[in-house]
């Protein structure tokens, strides 16, 4: 076993595209940002790597799209940055030196999609409230049930098999769709 936070360092970028993934949605919805760390040297057990520190939301709806704004932010971006170069490595088996890196990259970015189980707690804090609108939490309370299935999957690598489906076979699959 890899401890995490080998893992976490070797996939830095990913952390902060997350963070600032909330940042982001916290921006765009006007919630007011107290404090923001988008990474830090962490190796103790229960210490984020990245976090964004944040005011409620007007609407409970906005605080769920805070949570998991950096599935939608880390997953395009990881596939973005990654496309360029996951087609020659990919298709033709060539690459050089700068795709490998764009490939590392956009892995690193897409592995780090899936809210932590911290916005899992934020958002079922969010859901569970009892001024909360039916529809916020018929929508919500699944995604917390998914995060944490997810955290659990995160054993089996899942966040990485994600990372390198998104950056290097989604680009190749539309290449081959297209062509």
């Amino acid at each position: 076993m890899i401890p995490g936070f080998l893992i976490t360092w070797a996939t830095f970028p990913g952390v902060i595209v997350h963070e600032l993934a909330h940042a982001l949605f916290c921006r765009l919805f006007g919630i007011g940002i107290y404090e923001v760390c988008y990474f830090q040297l962490s190796v103790n057990r229960g210490v984020p790597a990245g976090y964004v520190i944040h005011t409620g939301a007007k609407h409970h709806w906005q605080d769920v799209f805070v949570g998991i704004g950096p599935f939608f932010v880390n997953s395009i971006l990881g596939a973005i940055i990654a496309a360029p170069a996951a087609i020659p490595v990919l298709q033709f088996h060539s690459g050089d030196a700068l795709d490998y890196f764009l490939l590392w990259l956009g892995v690193s970015i897409a592995m780090h999609s899936f809210p932590s189980t911290g916005d899992a707690q934020s958002i079922w804090a969010t859901v569970s409230a009892k001024e909360a609108p039916w529809w916020t939490k018929l929508f919500g309370m699944p995604i917390v049930g998914l995060i944490y299935l997810g955290a659990v999957a995160s054993i089996f690598w899942i966040d990485l098999i994600y990372g390198i489906a998104v950056a290097g076979f989604l680009p190749k699959l539309i290449v081959n769709l297209v062509a």
